[in-house]
């Protein structure tokens, strides 16, 4: 059933106490069916998928909930048109497939339709245009073959110049012939989703723990670390599953990856003028591969995303190169009639794709196939990569399914496709919530809640950056709710304020405030 409370979940709150209980209780020789290492978007995702069977779950992370790659995404759910486009039919099935359960099911208040203009400007051949338009036809019978509705993503059609400005002001009239005006799914943010992943699975039972760093998998657990103290332990489960992403292979032997960089710059919003839709905007010299302008809605513009091969060690957080910003900002000014200069790049963030190596050291990272792969170690261990964010839920079951397999665990069969996330309700009950719609967008039946916060203490109903719209009650929730432990979780993580290094120190009082009273 579709929650309808304002109120959390039951059993979904994550907080700093329940991670000391549930860790002490696994420290005391608890055994569970299934460990999860790794909690992104997919190891969130085989938490919940494993707890839905039935079975007992342990997830940890060595940081925080989405610390890795699924906090630095497009924020996009996309339909797998470019998948298509490149002949991989089942990938650009499974996409379809994956964003419809996201926007019709599962997460309807995290993820809406986002309108995308392709304009048709001098650098874009007659030919390129038809090529793109009889893509985006193509694009719209994936969502008839997955099942998706019309009035979740309206069909593509051709823009005149003047439609074209009207939703894109800024881009350069001279020679523009039109636009291509099509659909796709856009996330609040990347990051919230996995943490409503990870908390309707801790209110299906399972041990959500953060800052738990594996420092050896066996078959029967592994030994971590508790980061907060220092302290080691072992934890028992029949089964484990590697969701680290793109540090799998220093935990499993034999698991060859090749790290792509992907890119994004932030802007403020007025430096681009009033955008109505998001743009694809065709980079020169390519066939299909596009610069992508996705307002927030929070008064900043992310414009990205290169694809470049990353040798050597993982970072934490990966570094973004000079090389990538002046890319980035030379596809913006091929296409708009505004000049953004470096000084205008008010943050940047970029993140690494875990491909499967399976090409030649010659190969460009952007033709590496986004399938995904699920591998059995000898010792059985079972580790998933590859993938993307739109797929999370799809690669969780599959590795799950490994798991089962590799163990001989009982278990019932998969039910996330049908398992709505924390804060999922139908759209006439998010719409008459009597609450901001942006809290809407971000909390969906908790929005409430969260309002009730700053009406009880106006204190807390005001932004705590001056032209950015989150608010400390948001904060707090977050240190109450969904188990945020320092400031970084909660500007970088539970809040994308962080992303701009300047609101990032505006906001730091505020966080240590939320976290003292939380």
């Amino acid at each position: 059933m579709t929650p309808t409370s304002s109120t959390a979940l039951p059993g979904s709150s994550l907080d700093a106490g329940r991670r000391r209980r549930e860790l002490g209780r696994l420290a005391d020789g608890e055994t569970v069916d299934v460990l999860v290492v790794g909690l992104g978007a997919t190891g969130a995702g085989a938490a919940l998928d494993a707890a839905t069977r039935g079975l007992t779950v342990a997830a940890i992370d060595a940081h925080d909930l989405a610390f890795g790659t699924s906090r630095w995404s497009s924020k996009l759910i996309h339909g797998g048109l470019r998948y298509l486009a490149s002949g991989q039919l089942d990938v650009a099935h499974e996409s379809a497939v994956e964003r419809g359960i996201l926007m019709e099911r599962t997460a309807p208040h995290l993820v809406r339709a986002q309108p995308f203009v392709l304009p048709l400007t001098p650098l874009v051949s007659r030919g390129q245009a038809a090529l793109a338009r009889s893509g985006f036809l193509a694009g719209d019978l994936l969502r008839v073959s997955a099942r998706t509705s019309r009035r979740t993503l309206p069909r593509p059609r051709t823009l005149s110049a003047v439609e074209t400005r009207h939703l894109a002001p800024a881009l350069r009239p001279t020679g523009l012939r039109g636009g291509l005006l099509s659909w796709d799914g856009q996330l609040s943010d990347d990051a919230r989703l996995v943490t409503a992943i990870a908390r309707t699975a801790a209110a299906h039972g399972a041990r959500v723990l953060t800052r738990t760093r594996a420092v050896a998998l066996h078959r029967d657990g592994a030994t971590v670390r508790d980061e907060t103290t220092g302290e080691e332990l072992r934890v028992h489960a029949r089964t484990v599953v590697n969701a680290t992403g793109v540090w799998a292979g220093g935990l499993v032997d034999d698991i060859r990856l090749r790290p792509s960089r992907g890119t994004h710059l932030v802007l403020r919003s007025e430096d681009l003028g009033r955008l109505s839709a998001g743009l694809h905007i065709p980079i020169p010299g390519e066939t299909n591969r596009f610069v992508l302008v996705l307002p927030q809605g929070d008064g900043r513009v992310y414009v990205g995303l290169t694809d470049e091969p990353v040798d050597g060690d993982v970072p934490d957080v990966p570094d973004v190169p000079e090389t990538d910003v002046g890319f980035l900002l030379d596809v913006l000014g091929s296409a708009l009639d505004v000049t953004l200069h470096r000084t205008d790049v008010v943050g940047a963030f970029a993140g690494l794709r875990p491909l499967l190596d399976t090409r030649g050291p010659e190969d460009r990272t952007a033709d590496i196939s986004r399938r995904h792969a699920v591998l059995t170690s000898p010792d059985g261990v079972v580790t998933v990569v590859g993938g993307k964010l739109t797929t999370y839920r799809r690669m969780a079951q599959d590795a799950v399914d490994a798991a089962v397999a590799a163990s001989g665990l009982t278990a019932g069969p998969c039910r996330t496709a049908s398992v709505p996330l924390v804060g999922a309700a139908p759209a006439r009950t998010l719409a008459g919530l009597d609450v901001p719609p942006r809290l809407v967008h971000r909390y969906g039946a908790e929005a409430p809640a969260v309002h009730a916060l700053g009406l009880a203490d106006p204190a807390l109903a005001e932004p705590v950056v001056p032209g950015h719209p989150v608010t400390g009650a948001e904060l707090l929730w977050a240190v109450r709710h969904e188990g945020a432990l320092d400031t970084s979780d909660l500007l970088d993580r539970r809040t994308r304020i962080g992303l701009v290094p300047e609101d990032r120190t505006v906001a730091e009082e505020a966080a240590r405030e939320a976290l003292a009273a939380g």
